[in-house]
């Protein structure tokens, strides 16, 4: 079986150094780049599984880098974490919503680095439940079609868009959702849903789940996730 390869893009040496040892003791093929247009260039001939992309890159950074990837059709599904700055909040959450799938801020452990390289690329070959299928996620079962929750088989009733967040939450287990990409998934039609209404929408909803309201996780800063 082809190992599976990751570009890393980061001007430091010594970061590279580190995630190359790290990733490759890993069983993972390993290339690198200092700046964001010779990331595009090897993207373009390699065609890595994943990129660990820092955002603070001279020249064209990485932020530009996502967007570029995510809006060439040939590029699109590469799966992009994301190597930041602690206070570089909005950085992250233009990046989640130009595409990238997760975020690691430094200084970071290599251990849970390349734990969560493993689960975005693990992510990656899951396949998700049709929009109309029903699944089952912890103690959850839900019923897209007839928009019923059932925890431990007794119905939970939820509004409309209170149902549309969970279904998008829970397709996607471990994913870091923004409240605008969150109002972008989700059309109420009983509740005019906003950016701010959507920190409304998720209290209510983890309210009517009682203790499998705890799935729903805020990542501080950035938005929420359903629990993996």
């Amino acid at each position: 079986m082809a190992k599976e390869k990751i570009l890393v893009v980061d001007d430091e040496e010594d970061i590279i150094e580190l995630l190359r040892f790290n990733l490759s003791r890993e069983g993972y093929e390993v290339s690198s780049a200092t700046s964001g247009e010779e990331a595009l260039t090897l993207v373009r001939s390699e065609m890595p599984n994943l990129l660990l992309l820092d955002l603070m890159l001279p020249g064209m950074d990485g932020l530009d880098v996502t967007r570029r990837l995510k809006n060439n059709p040939n590029t699109m599904k590469i799966p992009i974490v994301m190597l930041t700055a602690k206070g570089e909040e909005p950085d992250i959450v233009a990046g989640l919503e130009l595409g990238a799938d997760d975020y690691v801020t430094k200084p970071f452990s290599p251990r849970i680095l390349v734990a969560r390289v493993r689960a975005v690329l693990r992510r990656k070959v899951m396949e998700l439940p049709e929009e109309t299928s029903s699944f089952q996620i912890h103690d959850l079962v839900i019923h897209p079609r007839r928009h019923e929750v059932l925890l431990d088989g007794k119905a939970v009733e939820l509004t409309f868009t209170e149902f549309a967040i969970l279904d998008h939450l829970a397709r996607r287990p471990g994913w870091v959702f923004t409240r605008y990409q969150i109002v972008d998934a989700v059309r109420g039609t009983d509740y005019p849903v906003t950016d701010r209404s959507v920190d409304v929408q998720i209290v209510g909803l983890r309210k009517k789940l009682g203790p499998a309201g705890k799935y729903v996780e805020t990542v501080r800063g950035v938005g929420y996730r359903f629990k993996e």
